[in-house]
């Protein structure tokens, strides 16, 4: 049994980080390049539907409207089990079950196929949902095992340690997709590397778990006023920002262009697939990764200059011109049809899509009220950004099974981002009583 180490020592600061060198893998390798890569691949390139559920969809429809519903189910779930862990004093319990469902469901995703489509999908949904319910526990551990001035660092160095331990696996898994020169072959290692993806998450997290206290218990029983404690705390938050009208005004600026950066963060490469002529098989499997490692690289730089911007010109400013740029991108991604295009996009992305991610979060953080329980503002604020991602995903999946073409649906959140900079504008400049 594992020593019990105390608040803010580095060991306990470091595993808790590790978690994030565990998971990561998953938004990248599943999430953003070789999955939608190889559920591209499975349909014949004339032929993009798919039977479900009693009606015919578009491939790219589908798979977004299954996104939609998994996000629906985590930002009604999350409150719920935030409270009862937090009552029972076991959120490594809960942790570890989210990090197991989600990396079998990675391991599941070997067997996905047209045919036995049901699932399919639900190890797809066991993967995201695994993902981002085990997110949810290991954020709220945070104030417990860091101090408030430890906080800003820990938190960085999970997202550098994530950053670093996602990219080498998905070079690993790059290599293994390239080195067939057979395109059966070449599916086959990509099913390969759902199984490295669930194993890496699976047994990596081990050390965070070894370490990682498991809670304070209360030795009293979960009764229904505790399950849902978790709801009455995020009531108690939207009355509250009823009264405070910066706040609300920025919430709902962030609702507004927070739905559509997630929505294009999701099937980014769903569209590059579709919509780009890449010419062979071969060029749009490394161009679909290359723009994905791109993305990632220029992000880091793209966070640097833009908590740089908000120093200089203030964080609302600086979130104005980056939805201005997320407006254009839209405007452009219509047009773009080749590689090229679709490289100068993904750096364009990379370059404004850590940046405006963290100046959301930071920015709300700010304008907080003076209180102790940061936590319910925080989960309202996470259910608020998920909500959002169900909406601007059923709206983009809606577009394209109607109209046959994602380009229209990325035009679409043109009008989200528009949107998005007038609620900006409307933010008071200083707190109004």
């Amino acid at each position: 049994m594992a020593v019990q180490l105390q608040k803010g020592s580095k060991k306990l600061l470091n595993a808790w980080a590790f978690y994030d060198w565990a998971n990561s893998v998953y938004t990248l390798t599943i999430a953003s390049s070789i999955f939608p890569i190889f559920y591209s691949a499975l349909f014949v390139s004339e032929i993009k539907k798919v039977q479900a559920f009693g009606m015919e969809f578009k491939s790219t429809a589908l798979i977004t409207f299954v996104t939609a519903f998994t996000f629906l189910v985590v930002s009604f779930t999350s409150p719920i089990l935030s409270g009862i862990a937090d009552f029972a004093g076991n959120k490594k319990g809960f942790l570890k079950f989210f990090c197991y469902i989600g990396g079998i469901g990675c391991i599941g995703l070997y067997w996905f196929s047209l045919e036995h489509i049901y699932l399919s999908i639900l190890f797809y949904f066991m993967g995201l949902i695994g993902y981002w319910g085990s997110l949810v526990f290991y954020n709220s551990y945070l104030p417990d095992i860091a101090y408030p001035e430890q906080q800003d660092k820990i938190s960085a160095k999970g997202f550098s340690l994530g950053y670093f331990g996602s990219v080498i696996l998905l070079i690993i898994n790059l290599v293994m997709v390239m080195i067939p020169e057979d395109g059966a072959a070449k599916i086959q290692m990509m099913r390969y590397s759902f199984i490295t993806v669930g194993l890496w998450w699976i047994l990596f997290s081990q050390y965070t778990f070894y370490w990682l206290p498991k809670g304070v218990s209360s030795q009293n029983k979960v009764t229904k006023k505790v399950i849902f404690n978790g709801i009455k705390e995020l009531q108690k938050v939207w009355k509250a920002l009823k009264q405070d009208i910066r706040l609300k005004r920025y919430l709902y600026a962030f609702f507004v262009f927070s739905m559509a950066v997630q929505t294009i963060m999701l099937v980014a490469v769903y569209f590059g697939e579709e919509e780009i002529e890449w010419g062979s098989s071969e060029a749009k499997t490394m161009g679909l990764i290359g723009s994905i490692l791109i993305i990632q690289i220029i992000a880091i730089l793209g966070a640097f200059l833009t908590s740089r911007a908000s120093a200089r010109f203030g964080n609302i400013q600086t979130l104005i011109f980056v939805n201005v740029i997320w407006m254009g991108l839209c405007f452009y991604a219509y047009f773009m049809e080749t590689p090229m295009e679709f490289y100068i996009a993904a750096a364009i992305v990379g370059l404004v899509m850590g940046g405006i991610q963290a100046l959301a979060r930071s920015t709300y953080s700010k304008f907080l009220p003076e209180t102790k329980d940061t936590t319910s503002y925080f989960s309202f604020f996470d259910v608020t950004e998920k909500i959002g991602i169900v909406i601007g995903m059923l709206i983009y999946g809606t577009i394209d099974q109607i109209t046959g073409s994602m380009r229209n649906s990325i035009l679409f959140l043109f009008i989200f981002f528009l949107l998005g900079i007038v609620l900006l504008f409307r933010v008071p400049k200083k707190k109004l009583d």
